[in-house]
Order: C-alpha cells, then sequence, then structure tokens
C-alpha cells in the first residue's frame, strides 16, 4: 500500500506515527521543528486515514506490514521511529519484527497491553453523520462540540471531513473500515523476543494509557526503556505540552 506522507529536512531519518482518528497534519509542527536539527522527518498517513489508501482489512500486523514497505519505497535506514496512541502499537510491534532495521523508539502514551473501548463515543457521534449535509467547517465544529465535551478531540476529529470543489464536505478517514476492525484497534501487542535499542516512552499525567502497574512488563519487552510523565498533559501530549514534549524527545535523542 503506497502512504501519502509529508516530510521535513535531512539528515537522520524520523517516521512519525499518528493515532487513531488521526492523520499527518496533526504532526507536522513537531515535524518541521526536527528538521531544524538535522532530522529528515517522515510523516505518513497511516491506511484509512487522511489521504493514504482506504482498506476493508485494518489491524496492527498490516499497519505494521505498511510500515516496512514505506520504509523500502523509501530507502529508509535506520529510522528513529515516533508513535502516539494507534501509532504507539504500530510502532512496537514493527520494532519487535525488525528490532536490527530500528535506530530508536519512542512511544507516546501507549502501552502493549489490550485496551478498553474508549472510542465508543466517538463512534456513536461520527457514524450517524452525512458529510455532506454541513456547509462550513464552522458548522461541523459546533455539531461536534455539542456531542463531544473535549475540545481537543473535536479539533481532531474536525481534520477528518474533507472539503471537494463539488461535493461539498466527505471524509477522510474509511470509518466503516475502522469501526469493523476495532476490536483489533485495541489487541493487545504480543512478542516472544525484546528490543535491545533505546526506548522512550512519554506519558501524560492525566491519562491512563500506561500505568505505574504497566511499566514491569514493558521493561521486559523494551529493557532499556525509559519512562517520563508530562505534568498537565492528557492523552494528547504533544498538543496539550508541545514544548515540554519537543524537549524530552531532543535530550532523548542527543543524550542517547
Amino acid at each position: 500500500m503506497e502512504l501519502f506522507y509529508r516530510t521535513y529536512g535531512e539528515g537522520k531519518p524520523v517516521i512519525i506515527l499518528h493515532g487513531l482518528f488521526g492523520i499527518s497534519d496533526n504532526w507536522v509542527t513537531i515535524g518541521k521543528k526536527l528538521a531544524e536539527n538535522n532530522f529528515c522527518v517522515f510523516i505518513p498517513d497511516q491506511r484509512n486515514h487522511g489521504k493514504s489508501p482506504h482498506d476493508d482489512n485494518f489491524n496492527y500486523n498490516l499497519l505494521s506490514e505498511d510500515l516496512q514497505e514505506f520504509i523500502i519505497q523509501h530507502q529508509i535506514k535506520k529510522p528513529i521511529i515516533i508513535g502516539h496512541s494507534m501509532g504507539g502499537k504500530v510502532a512496537m510491534n514493527y520494532t519487535l519484527k525488525h528490532p536490527e532495521s530500528v535506530d530508536k523508539l519512542i512511544v507516546v502514551d501507549m502501552g502493549i497491553k489490550e485496551n478498553p473501548p474508549h472510542q465508543n463515543e466517538i463512534f456513536d457521534v461520527l457514524l450517524p453523520i452525512d458529510p455532506g449535509e454541513f456547509s462550513s467547517r464552522a458548522e461541523i465544529e459546533n455539531y461536534l462540540s455539542n456531542k463531544i465535551k473535549n475540545p481537543r478531540l473535536v479539533q481532531l476529529l474536525i481534520k477528518n471531513f474533507h472539503l471537494t470543489f463539488d461535493s461539498g464536505f466527505e471524509w477522510k478517514l474509511n470509518l466503516k473500515s475502522i469501526k469493523e476492525n476495532y476490536s483489533h484497534i485495541l489487541d493487545e501487542i504480543t512478542s516472544t523476543s525484546s528490543y535491545n535499542g533505546s526506548v522512550l516512552f512519554i506519558r501524560g499525567e492525566l491519562s491512563g494509557y500506561i500505568v505505574d502497574e504497566d511499566l514491569p512488563e514493558l521493561k521486559k519487552i523494551f529493557p532499556q526503556a525509559v519512562f517520563k510523565t508530562i505534568l498537565g498533559a492528557s492523552h494528547w501530549v504533544h498538543a496539550d505540552k508541545p514544548i515540554e514534549f519537543y524537549d524530552l524527545v531532543m535530550d532523548f535523542l542527543k543524550n542517547t
């Protein structure tokens, strides 16, 4: 599958993987800042998201195969991989399958365990929507804000509406496939091997995706892992606290 992507800068390669309902655009600010520090940053839209192809099949093995194909297509050697949420599980799954091909790994607010279905509320709001009935992004924002009380999440979801030249708004994401395969996105990442390279886990203080009880199991699979918590940040750590997040990333990349 040929993924749409954005790229910035020259130097050591970095691949950033967005989360569920996200797109590459969510990471442009961070990507450009990394590019200013001698990194070549690739930010793909994962399958069924953004401008990348849609497919009925959607699980971590396929997403990892997409990533491998992307790395081969673009002749990327030993990238640093950064993954948030669903993208974090893709990054971990790929790294455990291809440990020799990854230089360093940064996982943002996601562990390996099976997750509860936190996004059911989002499906309940999005599935009944006909995007073509909206006439402006302000109208979409008003509708979503009345249904979802998290402003950060509303702004994330708005980016999944695409304005066409002739037929109004349409979905960027393949909502049908994502819903049908949602249980696969909650799956635990399992492995009989470990990754002995440098790994940084960044979690939000206000998020529950990585709790202290998860750390011993993560250390078994990623024995060199270090864990950092950003105070006052939710699951969308990079958006809530961009300066603190960027500083942690840069410190890790420079000193490990």
